[in-house]
């Protein structure tokens, strides 16, 4: 199969054909034709399979061949977005397949100036990526109107329609016309995102070119138990152990991020983070250097999980488990993309198992553990499956308490004479009290 026998025309193919496209991914030759032809779309496919391309694609040729000029002010399709990062991604890319087109591209995000962006925005555009929250900024402002909308996209759509956006998305569904196309492309999708995506497409057609919710195979993973606060030593270790050359490492939060860099640094390694403070030019700039190899460690909390493309990236190590399983997913696909292999390395410590039980459950696999030697944890990270259980150890029975006297008193322990008494522990039960709100206590 070629681009050509999907019915897309010389514009487009002669774009592809610089860029070096050479036959279409499985999730593109599914999602092309269908957006065509005009259909509700729902795409999972594994990251690094060409998804941008199968839903940019086919809508640039639906707004070159259909629809009226683009008015002022408006745009004929959106593309929402959840992070600036993959806005700026996704736009490069329709901006590439769109070079041989009569067509207007345009980004907005949070974070930077919303002047120019209304200013760029009165001739409107064709295709117009954003993030939520900016989007919202700039239709309340008037700087942009969606009666002209036909086709809404949501990349990353499981993000989208998570809880963090469930406000701001209702509040851009009541802008937009009710007749449009809707398209839905993501990596993962749970069930309950199935279920509320079903609700607001119309006869939606389902494409999964992978099965459900599983990591590239072209990304080799394993994790390796080790005490939380022994975390950066262990992470120096490898470093030098593999001498590794250009890592992306997640963190999981801003203050966990700007830790290890300043560690790194103190050690003279060229590192540097991204995460939500940070200001958008200053993430950019770390992104770019990491790009070119100035920079050999980027730390990043999952701001870069989604978005971040970066060509034959070796290694992914996540200092910390996400929160979110499926955004372990997210995060390795950023290695072995596009073919190329990739390993992705977990450092996890006993407060993570849970975290680690549901990744393994949601990608059914049971990740390999190696222990590093001289680092192996004093708090034991129990055993795991795929099944999403925890496997306890079995508990040692009680030894049979010795019969007799002869004992003495210790802070009302009793314990042989030739033993000391074991400390007190350091956290006692805490018994549950009632709190009433009984107002100020008044005096007898």
């Amino acid at each position: 199969m070629t681009f050509a026998t999907l019915g897309l025309i010389e514009p487009l193919l002669r774009a592809l054909e610089t860029l070096g496209y050479q036959t279409p991914t499985p999730v593109q030759a599914q999602a092309i034709p269908a957006v065509l032809a005009g259909r509700d779309l729902m795409a999972a496919a594994q990251t690094g399979t060409g998804k941008t391309a199968g839903f940019a694609v086919p809508l640039l040729q639906l707004l070159t061949m259909e629809g009226p000029k683009v008015a002022p002010n408006s745009a004929r399709a959106l593309i929402l977005c959840p992070t600036r990062e993959l806005a700026e991604q996704v736009h490069a890319s329709v901006a590439e397949y769109a070079q041989n087109l009569p067509l207007t591209t345009y980004a907005v995000y949070g974070g930077v100036s919303i002047n120019p962006q209304m200013m760029k925005l009165r001739k409107g555009v064709d295709i117009l990526v954003a993030t939520p929250g900016r989007l919202i900024d700039l239709f309340r402002q008037n700087a942009l109107k969606l009666n002209q909308l036909q086709t809404l996209v949501l990349d990353e759509a499981d993000r989208m329609l998570d809880l963090g956006f469930s406000e701001e998305l209702a509040n851009i569904y009541r802008m937009l016309p009710k007749k449009r196309q809707t398209l839905l492309f993501s990596a993962t999708f749970s069930d309950d995102i199935r279920q509320l995506a079903g609700q607001m497409l119309n006869d939606p057609l389902s494409i999964e070119v992978s099965p459900r919710n599983v990591a590239a195979n072209t990304v080799k993973q394993w994790i390796v138990p080790v005490d939380k606060k022994r975390k950066p030593e262990l992470f120096v270790h490898l470093m030098r152990k593999g001498h590794w050359k250009q890592v992306l490492v997640f963190a999981k939060t801003r203050n966990g991020v700007d830790a290890l860099v300043d560690k790194l640094q103190g050690l003279g390694v060229n590192a540097d983070g991204i995460h939500g403070d940070k200001p958008q030019a200053t993430r950019q700039r770390a992104l770019d250097r990491f790009k070119s190899s100035d920079v050999q460690i980027l730390v990043a909390t999952d701001v870069a999980a989604r978005g971040l493309d970066i060509e034959d990236l070796p290694l992914v190590v996540n200092f910390d488990l996400p929160i979110v399983a499926e955004d372990y997913i997210h995060r390795i696909g950023r290695t072995g993309r596009a073919g190329n292999t990739g390993e992705a390395i977990s450092l996890v410590c006993a407060d993570e198992v849970n975290m680690l039980s549901a990744i393994e459950m949601l990608t059914r696999q049971t990740l390999a553990r190696h222990m590093e030697q001289d680092f192996e944890p004093e708090h034991r990270v129990p055993e795991t499956d795929a099944s999403g259980q925890v496997v306890k150890k079995p508990k040692k029975p009680k030894k049979p308490k010795a019969s007799g006297g002869g004992g003495k008193r210790n802070l009302g322990k009793w314990v042989d004479s030739g033993e000391v008494a074991p400390a007190e522990p350091s956290i006692k039960p805490v018994r549950k009290v009632p709190v009433f709100n009984t107002g100020p206590r008044k005096k007898k």
